[in-house]
């Protein structure tokens, strides 16, 4: 029985589970927003508003228990040094969802999660690319 039950299982083992946030937390630090499903979605902004306090508090313990769960110095430096900081003034809340319809493929539906305080890159088309190139 599953009462009280808060977490999503995904159809995963513990440790898959774990490893699959991590990395999808990874990816959301590292790129501002990612596509994904919206189950993955749903239980990925726990864990990236933990990943985002943590770096509020900015202090070496901290810091440690980031790369324990993130596994990736890169990505900590980058949450510690710009997400963090763009994130200071907010109590909380700070991944948004969207949900954008049912995937071609599979019918999933299909999610952006995205910090709210952090400017989001535009993806260039191949098009738009050149005719950047081309006016430079």
């Amino acid at each position: 029985m599953r009462h009280r039950s808060s977490k999503s299982k995904l159809k995963r083992t513990a440790a898959h589970r774990r490893s699959l946030l991590a990395n999808l937390a990874c990816s959301l630090i590292e790129h501002g927003r990612i596509k994904t499903t919206l189950g993955k979605a749903k239980a990925l902004r726990p864990v990236a508003e933990k990943m985002v306090t943590l770096g509020k508090s900015g202090d070496l313990h901290a810091r440690r228990q980031a790369i324990a769960f993130l596994r990736q110095k890169e990505v900590v430096q980058k949450l510690f040094a710009e997400v963090a900081p763009a994130a200071a003034s907010r109590p909380g809340g700070y991944c948004r969802i969207t949900k954008l319809g049912a995937r071609m493929t599979d019918a999933a539906p299909m999610a952006y999660i995205e910090f709210c305080d952090a400017p989001v890159k535009k993806e260039e088309t191949p098009a738009a690319a050149e005719t950047a190139t081309a006016e430079a």
